[in-house]
């Protein structure tokens, strides 16, 4: 005799209120992660590694709390740990913002450790208790065995979709005008409201315990709102891409160091833009001096912006040079001109987009001068060190045009010889300008690589340096050889440019 079909339970929730929590609960973890990543920048940087660190995390903590959550819910009661779970999920969100920032404010260095433990107070504990949510809410809708893959399917891509619907508006819209602290509590809070909305609807549907949120998670709640309005901040402004801030130079009234993340980007002088703080500008602009007669004007392409120091140098002195700056973040390009006194003109653009995106739609062999000084913390953008980018910085010169960068690496300075390799790779004439040591690979700090498709007047150069006050040293012939030694040349299929990098501590 067959046995008798088990009777369909009416679900726990209505089908559109489970849709709504898997569907939220799987967009506040994406959210969470993108903003994580803002979050630890200031007191970390932006590398491959911070990146790596929170997608990392991430995906462990929806792992731990998707199998969690589902053989809990085969052992408890669903309906006593959903709204719970998502409360304290919520409020451990909004929790993020003033861990991130006390924990950053301890930490003295963006070492390896200091990643993982920025990243894991960032994402672990609140990821995997919101991940925990979708495979309870499958159980409570599974009413009937025959249903499985229909309501399992249903709310798997329901939870996907959240997710992609999180990442595409958090990405585009929402860090473009909101700031991270405003995006993440909003998250949390708005997490907070659904579960206890969830805890009544369901406490009206079923006896017992169900939809009960303990007094503590609510506190927890609104305990993390005082601590985030109350958390030290590092920025002044949040931009597209860094935490950012001007900060004036006590020792000079109208010097301004413009602060990017954990870094001195730019320092400039509101009065005289002769005036060059930094040792690597100085090298930079020893360069710029002889690469025509004094005075003659110069066509320059400057891929990186920050606070504009060369091209304002440019101006200054070469009067009648055309400068176009390729700056990838509108918000420094907007401090500059509100904070640091940037006045364009027909002679001195900006245009706000990737470098490598502007060295390709640049026109051939248009250029005297292309300046590399873009960053993403200590590294250049792997995609503008390549062979194929520096293919494209040679087409933009003229015959007699020169490519200065700026590069920072520290001993043992593999990133600066697989690029110095790279760079030799196109330029038939390449010299190194750096501190003796640096150059000795007993320190490390800031270098500046010459390229050109004629000879470089390295004296020239070196009584240039002397003129800016400068004691560098400019490495050629067999000392660039043995420096170079059998370093790699980086190409687009392969620049592991952050595994190069040594950062400093």
């Amino acid at each position: 005799m067959a046995a008798p079909a088990r009777a369909a339970l009416p679900a726990a929730l209505p089908p559109w209120v489970a849709a709504a929590v898997t569907f939220l609960c799987s967009g506040a973890v994406l959210v969470l992660e993108i903003v994580g990543l803002r979050l630890i920048a200031p007191y970390v940087g932006v590398t491959l590694q911070t990146s790596t660190a929170v997608i990392g995390f991430a995906l462990a903590a929806i792992a731990i709390g998707a199998w969690t959550g589902g053989a809990t819910a085969d052992r408890t009661d669903p309906r006593r740990l959903l709204a719970p779970l998502m409360v304290a999920g919520g409020a451990l969100v909004v929790a993020v913002l003033p861990l991130v920032r006390f924990t950053g404010s301890l930490l003295t260095g963006a070492d390896a450790g200091g990643v993982l433990l920025m990243a894991a107070v960032a994402v672990v504990v609140p990821a995997a208790l919101l991940s925990a949510v979708p495979p309870m809410v499958v159980k409570l809708q599974l009413a009937s065995l025959s249903e499985t893959g229909a309501v399992v399917g249903r709310l798997s891509g329901i939870g996907t979709l959240g997710g992609i619907a999180a990442t595409f508006v958090t990405g585009f819209l929402l860090i473009a005008v909101l700031p991270s602290s405003v995006i993440l509590v909003s998250t949390g809070l708005l997490t907070v409201v659904a579960g206890i909305a969830v805890g009544l609807l369901l406490r009206r549907r079923t006896a017992g315990g169900a939809g009960q949120v303990p007094v503590g998670l609510l506190v927890l709640a609104l305990a993390g709102s005082a601590a985030a309005a109350a958390a030290p901040t590092p920025c002044e402004e949040e931009t597209a891409y860094h935490c950012a801030r001007v900060v004036a130079d006590p020792a000079r009234d109208t010097g301004r160091v413009l602060m990017l993340d954990t870094l001195r980007h730019s320092y400039v002088d509101l009065d005289d833009p002769t005036y060059l703080e930094f040792e690597y500008v100085r090298a930079v602009a020893a360069v710029t001096d002889v690469a025509a007669p004094a005075g003659e004007p110069l066509s320059a392409l400057h891929v990186g912006g920050g606070g504009l120091t060369v091209p304002r140098y440019l101006a200054a002195v070469r009067p009648g040079s055309d400068s176009l700056v390729i700056e990838v973040d509108p918000g420094v390009v907007q401090i500059d001109r509100e904070q640091l006194e940037l006045e364009t003109s027909d002679r001195l653009r900006v245009r706000v987009a990737d470098g490598r995106v502007g060295l390709a739609e640049e026109a051939p062999g248009r250029r005297d001068l292309v300046v590399g000084d873009a960053f993403g913390g200590l590294s250049v953008p792997w995609q503008l060190t390549t062979r194929e980018a520096l293919e494209l910085v040679d087409a933009a010169l003229t015959d007699d045009g020169v490519y200065a960068v700026n590069l920072i690496d520290h001993p043992p300075l593999e990133f600066v010889r697989a690029e110095l390799a790279t760079v030799r790779a196109v330029f038939p004439h390449v010299v190194l300008l750096a501190r003796g040591p640096v150059l000795d690979g007993e320190d490390g700090g800031n270098l500046v690589a010459v390229a050109a498709r004629r000879p470089l007047p390295t004296a020239v150069i070196a009584a240039a340096l002397r003129d800016h006050d400068l004691a560098w040293e400019i490495a050629e012939g067999d000392r660039l050889d043995a420096f170079v030694g059998d370093a790699q040349v980086l190409t687009d299929d392969h620049a592991p440019v952050d595994q190069l990098l040594t950062p400093y501590g």
